[in-house]
């Protein structure tokens, strides 16, 4: 095949610059127009997916952060484009250099539907997440439903407790009335109580004391003394005692306990002690009881009480 001479070529690519229709000719058969068509239907899925990732945009607004760095990426992918467009019409102007740009721009598309291909794999795999997140949002709606109903459940039965705490109030305010009443009734009957005892007690050792003072004037008699002084409730200076008699050789000091302990005979013999040295005489202690216990009425014999039980 010959050459086409220095002329030849300077006119063949002043058409190619000046002839628009000439140029698409020779572009279709160095195969440019099979390019051109793929580079178009490139650009027309890359639109679609844009108008698709428009949609998401919209359908999932609450995932905007997830899909920034997606935006991102496709940002780049369209500065990419528009370099490639850039790129195409050098290659337009460099019919000559064809082969290894062309080479390139294949190898460039090769990895940008990969990159689609994953794209798309992506966008099914937030689908179905988003998917599985409506679900979870449906089962949360529905138990959120059933919480409101159990507690408007609980509501009600707060009222109602309320209800009853208020009518439990009301009667324990009937029964401190209540209980205040009986308070003051047994506070008068304590003190009516009190009252009585004090006079039974009066009244018993009144009446004891007469027994002891017979039963003494009978042994005072056998012993062959003579009573000079009968006291009941004497008092010697600061000292009470319940019966005081006096002998011309004696003196009986008398305690009277309806039922005495321990204490009462220690009382008694501190009692005598002050009462021997007010007299200068012999002084005998008499513990006049209704009831003594056993153990009680061994220590008083043991220190010397007589003691006289009625």
């Amino acid at each position: 095949m010959a050459s086409l001479s220095v002329d030849e070529k300077k006119r063949f690519l002043k058409a190619l610059e000046e002839d628009e229709e000439f140029r698409y000719a020779v572009a279709g058969k160095l195969g440019l127009s099979e390019i051109l068509q793929e580079l178009k239907r490139i650009h027309e899925d890359i639109r679609k997916l844009w108008l698709k990732s428009l949609e998401h945009d919209k359908r999932f607004e609450e995932m905007v952060k997830r899909f920034e760095a997606i935006e991102k990426k496709l940002l780049e992918h369209d500065k990419r484009f528009e370099e490639m467009n850039k790129r195409f019409e050098v290659i337009e102007k460099k019919l000559l250099e064809h082969d290894k740009r062309f080479e390139e721009i294949n190898k460039r598309f090769e990895v940008l539907e990969r990159k689609l291909l994953e794209h798309d794999k992506r966008f099914e795999v937030i689908e179905r997440k988003l998917l599985e997140h409506d679900k979870r949002f449906e089962v949360i709606e529905r138990k959120l439903l059933e919480h409101d109903k159990r507690f408007e459940a609980i509501e009600r039965k707060l009222l109602e407790h309320d209800k009853r705490f208020e009518a439990i109030e009301r009667k324990l305010l009937e029964h401190d009335k209540r209980f205040e009443f009986i308070e003051k009734e047994l506070k008068s009957h304590r003190r009516l109580i009190e009252h009585n005892r004090r006079d039974i007690a009066a009244l018993t050792e009144a009446t004891i004391s007469r027994y002891v003072y017979e039963d003494l004037r009978e042994m005072i008699r056998e012993l062959g003394e003579r009573i000079l002084v009968r006291k009941r409730n004497a008092r010697v200076d600061n000292i009470d005692v319940d019966l005081l008699v006096e002998t011309d050789k004696t003196v009986y000091v008398v305690e009277v306990k309806i039922q005495p302990n321990h204490h009462d005979v220690n009382s008694l013999l501190k009692k005598v002690e002050y009462v021997a040295k007010k007299y200068g005489k012999q002084v005998k202690p008499v513990l006049a009881t209704v009831w003594i216990g056993r153990e009680v009425e061994e220590y008083a014999e043991n220190k010397g009480v007589q003691v006289m039980t009625y």
